[in-house]
């Protein structure tokens, strides 16, 4: 979405790209989840037009889809191969999500940008990556958004807010962090994973993010 109000930004998109990149020529194998929120978000949706809560969420995978595709037209645009693999059956525009075809792409050093979510109404995008990174074995979770890291409120409404370099999963169970949903922080504690809450809109980040500068918070 970059600095407008909704859709997608073409400036952002090639930023990000061309940031990924430079992780990708680094040696890192990187898979990608996407979410729907700028074009449209189901549970709001279901809420303030009274749709039915699971036609609202397909729809909302639906808008992932776009999103992914508008990814990969960036990434393929540096030099990045990808893959669009997605939870629910379009064969004309993605590839089913199988777990062993994305593990042989991931092999071949190909991007996977997973769309759809999990496929299934009621979930989020948030466990949707969780779910994705489990089964591809991956080392971290890197979750990009608009804050740099966890903080005890909401810093846009309270000055006061504090901002936690180190999470223990449990403390974000109990006190209701919203670090991600409890379905997915649930599914990290399972499997150990780590999750690096960084701020996107900052160039330069994502690199900083995968090697282990101070930015943001980690949760573990």
């Amino acid at each position: 979405m970059g600095s407008q109000d909704h859709g997608i930004d073409a400036e952002m998109c090639a930023r990000l790209a061309q940031e990924i990149k430079e992780v990708i020529d680094a040696g890192v194998t990187i898979a990608l989840v996407v979410g729907g929120g700028n074009i449209f978000r189901g549970q709001v949706a279901s809420k303030a037009f009274g749709l039915d809560r699971s036609v609202a969420d397909y729809m909302g995978m639906l808008a992932t889809v776009i999103n992914g595709l508008a990814l990969q037209n960036a990434l393929e645009k540096v030099g990045v191969q990808t893959r669009v693999m997605t939870a629910i059956a379009m064969s004309a525009v993605a590839e089913p999500y199988i777990r062993r075809r994305a593990m042989r792409h991931l092999e071949k050093g190909r991007v996977i940008i997973f769309v759809a979510g999990t496929g299934n109404p009621y979930f989020t995008t948030d466990t949707a990556a969780s779910l994705r990174a489990a089964e591809i074995e991956a080392d971290v979770i890197f979750k990009a958004t608009k804050v740099d890291g966890v903080y005890s409120a909401d810093p846009m409404k309270d000055p006061s807010a504090k901002r936690y370099e180190q999470l223990a999963f449990m403390d974000v169970l109990k006190n209701d962090l919203r670090v991600m949903d409890s379905t997915a922080v649930s599914m990290c504690m399972t499997n150990n994973l780590p999750i690096v809450v960084f701020n996107l809109t900052k160039p330069g980040n994502i690199k900083k993010a995968v090697f282990g500068e101070p930015i943001g918070t980690v949760v573990r």
